[in-house]
């Protein structure tokens, strides 16, 4: 194997030797590790190793080793560290180390960098791994031990968890699709019994809900064979590891054993991955048909059949209304909402909370996504290229935030330990106010000023901006919240909270001084922001009455309620530096 750019002399012709290991006392130590034995004309300080002629003239031209000390064949040590039998015998066996780099396809691996956890070659080494950058050992001197490893047991049986656990999902996921088909056949039955008792017009609206339990079904299936077919590659890729590790020790090949081991161990964390993002139980659905009460209406307007939705998430009844009862809170606690690389004051216009003790704050003026621990006041902070306004929780793990000036939906990913952005979605205005229930987005936007159900993907599915008569509803619709019955909006222009419900039609309203944030509680009322007389009301879910139960605010903006922790956050628009605090009370 030759070394790239590198070819011997006549001069040194006679002295070049492959695999001996007595042709010469002192060699270059560079040139052995491909198997080619040339003569040290001098020795690397830094590097601590012998040279050749070619790499001794060639050794500081990289960037990186310009500054290394190189003494001369008369100064260099007489002796070399590495002991000559051991080197030798790692030099035969560099054959079993057959891979090509993945950055350098022409170059072998035969290295690994401890510190970036990488198989590497001789390139890599040289350009990016360097001596004084990382710790890098060659292969055949650190694999001696790895036969019959606890390194290598453990890689085994974290194929094995990893092999059950694909089982377990698959498994799962195929009961759950099984029960959703079922209960979506005796929903199709329920529509054809009630479709039986109303007019010919439902044909068209009949067909409409059973494609959408149809489309719902052939989602569950594409799910479930995605999840099979993507388990099954995993389980094959996961074998084919086993049987390639087993036959290595069994043969002794350390090299490669060693490097298949860290190829497994990889290939563990990339199919880890690939299986936290498969489809979960929770996301698959059982269906009843809940036919549309308002029979007359529909005849009037041609909305809809009924919908399908998810038995779990079914309420049979409203909440009662509680909107005139006022709420005992604690005093509240202060949160700094500002980060050490924030350039500006806050201004946060939009909260969610999690049950993890994690709020997750959109910060307008410094153009990024934070996430605060309460307990420990610790910020991660996402960055983004223009500013947020409104955030609400998605799933268990994901977010969805509005950016009015780019007309986007940026859906983000979170962890305990990190906030991640997930896709974009286009819409058709400065998308303000979100909030998300079963699956489904309700969306204000302010230019032009409307209201928009849409699913995850962004398809529409109903628009609102004018009543009956032609007239226009919003003037400024700046925040939204929602439950299974209703969609509740705050115009501030127009001084009042507006109540929808799923098909678009307004069923209530309320006045409020220049309303903004808006939340709702665990019984059905909701809290409502009014920057007019600096509080916060409690509304009854039917819009009829409210309470004003918590005084002098001090200019409230966003405001969320956390059911789980019995939380209320509140953050301030004041111009000043307190706008970098978001107040906590907890319900007494």
């Amino acid at each position: 194997m030759d070394v790239p750019g590198k070819k011997a002399s006549q001069k040194l012709s006679s002295s070049l030797s492959r695999g001996g290991a007595e042709d010469f006392d002192i060699f270059c130590e560079i040139c052995d590790r491909v198997d080619i034995r040339l003569p040290a004309f001098g020795y690397c300080v830094d590097c601590e190793e012998h040279l050749c002629q070619y790499c001794f003239n060639t050794h500081r031209r990289p960037k990186p080793l310009r500054h290394h000390q190189l003494l001369d064949k008369d100064h260099m040590p007489q002796k070399q560290k590495l002991n000559r039998s051991l080197k030798s015998s790692s030099c035969q066996q560099t054959g079993d180390l057959t891979k090509p780099c993945t950055k350098h396809t022409k170059e072998v691996i035969k290295f690994y960098c401890h510190d970036h956890n990488a198989l590497i070659c001789i390139v890599c080494v040289t350009l990016e791994h360097t001596p004084t950058s990382c710790h890098v050992d060659y292969i055949p001197d650190i694999s001696g031990q790895i036969i019959d490893s606890i390194e290598f047991k453990e890689t085994l049986k974290d194929i094995d968890k990893l092999t059950n656990k694909c089982s377990l999902v698959t498994s799962g996921l195929k009961q759950r699709v099984v029960k959703s088909t079922t209960s979506l056949k005796d929903a199709i039955a329920e529509i054809e019994i009630y479709r039986k008792a109303i007019n010919k017009r439902f044909d068209e609206l009949e067909k409409e809900v059973k494609d959408i339990a149809i489309t719902i079904q052939h989602d569950n299936n594409e799910k479930m064979k995605t999840t099979k077919t993507t388990c099954n590659d995993i389980n094959k890729s996961l074998q084919a590891s086993i049987d390639t590790l087993n036959h290595l020790n069994v043969n002794k090949k350390n090299d490669q054993l060693f490097a298949e081991l860290k190829r497994a161990q990889q290939l563990i964390q990339d199919n880890n991955n690939i299986i936290s993002q498969l489809p979960t139980l929770n996301d698959i659905d059982e269906y009843i048909f809940e036919p549309n009460k308002g029979i007359k209406k529909v005849l009037q307007d041609d909305k809809s059949l009924g919908t399908l939705i998810s038995k779990m998430l079914k309420q049979t009844t409203e909440p009662k209304n509680q909107g005139a009862v006022a709420l005992k809170l604690s005093t509240p606690r202060d949160i700094n909402a500002k980060s050490s690389s924030d350039k500006r004051d806050c201004w946060i216009t939009g909260i969610a909370v999690s049950s993890q003790n994690q709020i997750y704050a959109t910060d307008y003026p410094n153009k990024s996504i934070k996430m605060i621990d309460i307990n420990s006041g610790a910020i991660k902070q996402l960055p983004l290229k223009s500013s947020p306004w409104d955030i609400t929780m998605v799933s268990s793990d994901s977010l969805a935030i509005t950016i009015p000036n780019r007309k986007t939906i940026q859906f983000i990913s979170f962890s305990p330990d990190s906030i991640t952005p997930k896709y974009k979605m286009k819409v058709d205005g400065d998308c303000c106010g979100i909030s998300h229930h079963l699956g489904k987005l309700a969306v204000t936007f302010t230019e032009p000023a409307k209201l928009q159900i849409m699913d995850l993907k962004g398809n529409t599915e109903n628009t609102v901006d004018k009543d009956f008569n032609g007239d226009h509803i919003f003037s400024y619709p700046g925040y939204i919240t929602t439950n299974s019955h209703s969609i509740y909006v705050s115009d501030c222009d127009n001084d009042i909270v507006l109540r929808f419900n799923w098909q678009g039609e307004m069923i209530g309203l309320v006045g409020i001084g220049e309303p903004r944030g808006i939340t709702l509680l665990h019984d059905g009322s909701l809290l409502v922001i009014d920057r007019n007389s600096q509080c916060i009301h409690r509304v009854s879910g039917d819009c009829k009455d409210s309470k004003a139960i918590l005084e002098d605010a001090d200019n409230p903006q966003a405001v969320c309620w956390c059911a789980e922790t019995r939380t209320l956050c509140v953050s301030s628009l004041k111009c000043h530096s307190d706008d970098n605090y978001i107040k906590l009370y907890k319900m007494m």
